[in-house]
């Protein structure tokens, strides 16, 4: 009989707890990422007032993005001026573009276009400054995305969401920790 009380009471506590835990699931870490209709319209509506403006061309390609929608962000930049989307002058423009290039699963085009990013930022990591719009968070960003994105183009991964397992393993690869520890 002592087994029997024992295997009630076990099930009570478990169907405690089930029962305290709620019915609501694990919220997003970071909230507010997707972009609302309302914001692209807005961002579509600057981009048609002023269409030669990188900085509105690259807040709504990045709204695009935010909402999930990667193909208008690349049709977006790679219908842009040449001088926007692999020139000097903006590398923020460039970054967004690298990221489209990823979400679209042209891993090799976007690892050059990050190259590139992390090569005109190259003054900010030397304490420079640069003409380029770089800061130290871009050039971060830059550096992280190009690791990643080389493992991904060295496992022969292009879309990573057709091969998440790899793509896991590339990410982690790229941002893989070295500690040393002193006696």
């Amino acid at each position: 009989m002592e087994l029997r009380g024992f295997g009630i009471a076990v099930a009570s506590v478990v169907a405690l707890f089930w029962a305290a835990s709620g019915t609501q699931r694990e919220r997003a870490l970071l909230t507010g990422t997707s972009a609302s209709p309302e914001v692209v319209r807005d961002r579509e509506a600057a981009v048609a007032a002023r269409p030669g403006d990188p900085a509105a061309s690259r807040a709504l390609a990045q709204a695009y993005l935010d909402a999930q929608q990667p193909g208008l962000a690349l049709a977006l930049l790679e219908a842009a001026p040449e001088s926007l989307r692999n020139g000097a002058s903006d590398a923020r423009t460039r970054h967004v573009y690298a990221r489209a290039l990823l979400d679209q699963g042209r891993n090799d085009e976007a690892l050059a276009v990050e190259e590139g990013v992390v090569a005109s930022c190259a003054p900010v990591a030397e304490g420079r400054a640069a003409s380029s719009g770089c800061d130290a968070l871009l050039l971060a960003a830059a550096v992280r995305r190009e690791g990643i994105l080389r493992e991904l183009v060295a496992l022969g991964v292009e879309d990573t969401r057709a091969h998440p397992e790899i793509s896991l393993v590339a990410y982690q690869n790229a941002t893989r920790e070295a500690r040393v520890m002193a006696q």
